[in-house]
This record gives C-alpha cells, structure tokens and sequence, in this order.
C-alpha cells in the first residue's frame, strides 16, 4: 500500500471520527516519535575543505514523522551538513547513516540509490520552467519509472500519482501550465510535490522559503510538517527566521562555527534561547552571566 493510500485513508478515517477520537489521533509528539529508530544517525560528523573545517564533532539524528528546523548564521555550516547526507561533502571524521545506507562507505552505485530515497527542496525550486507543472513533477519519479517510450511518455499510474501529489499541495488545478508561469509559492509547493514522487524516506530542504513572503512561507514549512506527521518522513529544513522556525517545527538543532550548540524540542526553546547562535565572535550574552 502506498504512503498516498495510508494518508488518504487515516484522513478519511479521521472526517468520520467523533471529535474525541480525532483529538487522540492528532500529531504524535516529538517524545513519542522518538520511540521510533531514528532514519537519519549522524555521530561525530567532521567535514573539511583542505585546511578548513566547515563542521567538528556533530551529532544529529532525525526521527520518522517529525520536522527539524536547522539554525545558524551564514557560514555555520548548515548547507554543508545538508550535503553529507547525500554524499555530497567530504567526511573526515564520523559516521552518517541515512534510510540504512552508511554514507562513508558508499560505492557510486549505492550513491545513486540513496540519493533516490532522499527527497530535496531547493530554495530556487530547480523546476525546468518551460515545461508543464504535470511534467516538473514526473520527473521526481524517474528513477524508478521503468522504461520511458519515444515520445517521452509517461506511465499513467505515474500520472495519475503524480496529479494525486500536485492535489495534495493544493495546486492540481494547474497541473497543465508551464512551471514559469506560476508564483514563488506555487513553485515550491510543485517542488515539494516532485520531491514526494520520489517515495522518499527522509526530505532536506535547504533554504526552501528565504525567497517567499511571511505568509506565503509560513504555508510552505505548515505543508511540510503535515507530510512529516501524515507520512512518517523525517523533514530537516533549513532556516533563517527565528519565528518561523520556532512556530513550524518540531525540533531544533543549531550550528555555531560548525559545532552544533543547540538541540532541543522547539516547546523549549524561545528567541532569547537561540540567540547565541548569532551572536558574533566576541560579543557577551546577558545568559553568559
């Protein structure tokens, strides 16, 4: 049964309920999720570019079901831990498992075979803009879609998929118009729709909205968590704005000069909390004291 199935049918399932039921069948808890095995497990994590070092000593696991915001100034280290997940930064010291692939010791064919299962959003959406919404989406699939005719057909189980997900995020309505011409917001839900065509098991999105409104970003990050919670996918997402992390997350890692200084449930953390992780070198802290 497909992840889509499941969801569809806990949603119907849950319309039917009495309210009280519906009450003990809301978003599991951060607590409860940890009695789960993490899907992502990183331990002592070094990355170094010749003499730099961008991350020292991380420690990060990621749970199903549960949205992780990831904090730090620029330079912190955050795209670089994002890019060990996948194979895509050089680890010096550590270990990194993802979806039971052990990252450090991958061979290229094994490589692609993880990356498959990781799903990722861009803060550029990475569409291909002439092309239709419909289209942009399919693409999220081709790595398991089997052989493509030569008219670069699709399968229509693969369609109908396809058009099920750009449902799901609101936008099926323009499943037949070229990518460029919807907004930034529409493009990233289109984005996040590719990535769920992918069946991925863990999602990373890096930046995935620093070019959208408060609004309209609020409403991106609130999709992804419902995916995290309905799907089980573990979703680490990357941000910059203090109130939108601590309002569509449910827990918070932090990296200060590529040490990892925070990691707590986001119920017990506030602004005043998380400021040392932009404070600069050499400033004092009212919680230093």
């Amino acid at each position: 049964m497909s992840q889509i199935t499941r969801a569809a049918e806990r949603r119907a399932d849950a319309a039917a309920s009495a309210p009280a039921q519906a009450a003990a069948t809301a978003r599991t808890t951060t607590e409860e999720l940890r009695q789960a095995l993490p899907l992502v497990t990183v331990r002592d994590l070094s990355v170094a570019y010749d003499r730099d070092v961008v991350l020292a000593g991380v420690d990060l696991d990621l749970f199903p079901g549960e949205m992780v915001a990831l904090l730090g100034a620029s330079g912190s280290g955050k795209s670089t831990l994002m890019r060990s997940l996948t194979g895509f930064a050089p680890i010096s010291n550590g270990s990194v498992r993802v979806a039971g692939h052990d990252v450090t010791n991958l061979a290229r064919g094994e490589m692609r075979a993880l990356r498959s299962e990781v799903g990722q959003v861009f803060q550029q959406f990475n569409l291909i803009p002439r092309l239709s919404v419909l289209t942009n989406v399919l693409t999220g699939g081709l790595h398991g879609a089997g052989a493509i005719n030569l008219v670069g057909g699709f399968r229509s189980a693969d369609r109908r998929r396809a058009l099920a997900l750009l449902d799901r995020v609101g936008i099926a309505h323009k499943a037949g118009v070229p990518a460029r011409s919807l907004s930034g917001g529409q493009q990233q839900r289109v984005a996040i729709a590719r990535a769920l065509m992918q069946r991925p098991r863990v999602i990373l999105a890096d930046e995935p909205v620093a070019s959208l409104d408060p609004k309209l970003a609020g409403s991106v990050l609130g999709l992804l968590r419902e995916i995290a919670a309905e799907d089980g996918i573990p979703v680490l997402v990357s941000l910059h704005v203090l109130p939108l992390a601590l309002a569509n997350s449910d827990r918070i890692v932090g990296l200060r000069h590529g040490q990892m200084i925070v990691s707590a449930p986001t119920s017990e953390l506030d602004a005043h909390k998380l400021a040392p992780l932009y404070r600069e070198e050499g400033e004092d802290g009212d919680d230093d004291h």
